[in-house]
């Protein structure tokens, strides 16, 4: 991928978060965004009204009162026949209905301008009209449907939906106060207010272009965080990828909270620990850090109570990644759930305590969110493998597995190239040593140490360390052919890694222990079988690509010196510092370093761990004495 292509994604990714983040954000419509229940203490700062409102009823009010006027509705009927003794008879229907209504009195139009009002109590069902006549009587008063449906419109529309005023500047309610049935019904006309206040289009788009500044500035900050502090990162389109994604997912997920529920006290169950975790395990803690406060600023522009969900996560945060400098153990994670569920749980108390006073007011429900959180926390294990798998990441753990050299490879490795084996188990020590001494990934470099000559396995005869000081089959081919087949075993490597599924940063250790170095050995032989004629070097050298980091170059080291070590007539202190010196000097002047952040004190500081190790391991013995036969006897 060209560095172009490259830089074009990156931008991509941070403006894909930025366009996701506004468009999620649940706040642009709704300017009273607060939780609160009646019973409950309030947990903000002191509201006042900032203009006049009405106090509106509840729905439950508004009905009954509705139903209460419609009752008191006289409802008009129609009478469409003379009866004797002008009684007036209604359908048992109609009557059942008055009586169910609770109506009082009807009124019954007689003629084109005269109206009869009577009790409901005086009308006759054809049933009572029978029964005090003695004869059967239809009903001749029906309902006017026309006339009641505007009586009874006219009847709802009469209620009020507001029984009071509050004036700018009255006040409400502070903080640690007890939320009464009259103080919510306040809180919601005023949350009503704010829904019904007539805003611009203008004022809309001037709060809208207000969030996106305020998202664009912290995205901005952590970019110029990688930029200045993580270069190495800030160029790295998976980096990239992986950050956003981590960002995109909780804020996704939080803002899906706020929107349909604005219920804050819900985010306690979201892992927000996921952040720390992830990133300290594939990164380090102080990109975590920085990518977990971010994070929760941007989440805490839409939450009701911003300061309280700020010092929760901040503080939950820190013991994230302070209790997981290193997760080498599954047992890690259990540690730091256990660390970061009091923290939460600690931290929501004591804010608790100091906004209400008393301890009656802790919401139970808050400590099965922490703890569900917890239990979520342990799930990160699964979540750590699913983004190796995506991102083509190494977690400690999984280096820890590789390196354990009982596997099923390994095993082969020890039996079919034992030679070998050895070679990349000594290679393996000095280059941890190494990069402990500078502070680099020891773990990282001990397991691709132990993988870099695993192309040996191929044709492991071919080697010197495995013969045993038998046949060597490259005597037998020229110097040519011989330089392609130990070159060879660089990409028979990287063909059973691939077959094995190993990670890609242990590949890239199998590709670049050489760099582009020359098989000296048989370039040499070949320059010396034809004085003065030009030697094609390129069919001498490792195709690469050279070391592009710390480790990869700490291994390079050890495998050059390590390897030379085993022919030194000699082994003396000053033999082998010499040996060392040259072969790392050697290394510098064919520039096989010149791509990794290597430091003139860290090369130093390698070559004395070099030279202190091999002397360790070559010490000269001393010769036990024999048993004089005569003394014995």
């Amino acid at each position: 991928m060209s560095r172009t292509l490259k830089t074009i994604l990156i931008i991509a990714a941070y403006v894909a978060l930025l366009v996701l983040t506004v468009y999620l954000f649940p706040r642009y419509n709704n300017a009273f965004n607060y939780h609160y229940e009646v019973g409950k203490p309030w947990g903000y700062d002191l509201i006042t009204a900032e203009f006049d409102f009405p106090i509106y009823k509840t729905d439950a009010e508004i009905q009954q009162q509705q139903q209460e006027a419609i009752r008191n509705v006289t409802p008009c009927f129609n009478k469409t026949a003379e009866l004797p003794n002008g009684i007036f008879v209604i359908s048992l229907e109609d009557y059942d209905k008055l009586n169910t209504g609770g109506y009082k009195r009807v009124s019954i139009r007689t003629g084109k301008h005269e109206v009869t009002t009577l009790p409901v109590g005086e009308l006759m069902t054809p049933k009572s009209a029978y029964e005090c006549f003695g004869k059967l009587c239809e009903p001749n008063i029906i309902p006017d449907t026309l006339a009641n449906n505007h009586l009874y419109q006219n009847a709802v529309e009469s209620v009020s939906q507001t029984f009071g005023l509050v004036q700018t500047g009255e006040r409400i309610i502070d903080r640690g106060e007890i939320v009464t049935a009259q103080t919510y019904q306040i809180l919601n006309s005023l949350a009503r207010a704010y829904t019904e206040k007539n805003i611009t289009r203008q004022q809309t788009i001037y709060v809208q272009i207000g969030y996106l500044a305020l998202i664009a500035l912290l995205i901005a900050l952590f970019v110029i965080y990688l930029a200045i502090i993580r270069p190495r990162l800030f160029g790295q389109l998976r980096a990239t990828l992986f950050f956003c994604l981590l960002m995109a997912i909780f804020v996704t997920t939080s803002f899906l909270i706020l929107r349909f529920t604005a219920d804050d006290t819900l985010l306690y169950i979201v892992p927000f620990a996921w952040l720390g975790i992830l990133t300290t395990v594939f990164y380090d803690s102080r990109t975590a850090l920085m990518l977990h406060v971010m994070t929760v600023l941007l989440v805490s522009m839409a939450t009701p109570s911003p300061f309280a969900f700020l010092f929760t996560q901040i503080i939950a945060g820190v013991v994230v990644i302070y209790s997981l400098r290193k997760m080498t153990q599954r047992a890690h994670l259990a540690h730091t759930a256990i660390l970061t569920g009091l923290a939460y749980a600690l931290a929501y108390t004591a804010l608790m305590l100091t906004s209400t006073g008393t301890y009656t007011h802790l919401q139970p429900r808050i400590y099965m969110f922490i703890f569900a959180n917890m239990v979520l926390i342990i799930c990160a294990y699964g979540v750590i493998y699913i983004f190796e798998r995506m991102f083509g990441l190494v977690s400690d753990v999984t280096l820890i597995e590789l390196s354990n050299v009982n596997s099923d490879l390994m095993h082969r490795f020890a039996e079919e190239a034992p030679g070998t084996f050895q070679h990349t188990l000594q290679v393996s020590n000095l280059a941890t040593e190494a990069a402990k001494k500078i502070e680099a990934n020891a773990l990282l470099v001990r397991t691709g140490a132990l993988y870099h000559d695993i192309g040996k396995l191929m044709a492991p005869q071919n080697f010197t360390e495995n013969q045993q000081g038998g046949d060597n089959p490259l005597s037998r081919m020229t110097n040519t052919e011989a330089a392609h087949t130990v070159i060879e075993h660089v990409s028979n490597g990287l063909a059973l890694a691939s077959k094995h599924h190993l990670p890609q940063i242990i590949r890239s250790f199998i590709a670049s222990h050489h760099g582009t170095s020359l098989v000296r050995y048989f370039y040499n032989s070949e320059a010396n079988a034809h004085p003065g004629e030009t030697i094609n070097e390129a069919l001498f050298r490792y195709p690469g690509p050279k070391p592009s980091t710390k480790e990869a170059a700490i291994l390079m080291m050890a495998d050059a010196v390590e390897a030379r070590s085993r022919s030194l007539s000699e082994y003396t202190e000053e033999s082998i510092a010499n040996m060392v010196n040259q072969m790392i000097d050697a290394q510098i002047q064919d520039g096989q370093f010149a791509d990794t952040p290597l430091s003139f004190r860290d090369v130093e500081a390698i070559r004395e761990v070099f030279t202190t190790k091999l002397i360790a391991i070559h010490h000269q013995r001393i010769a036990y004495p024999t048993l004089n036969t005569q003394a014995a006897k």
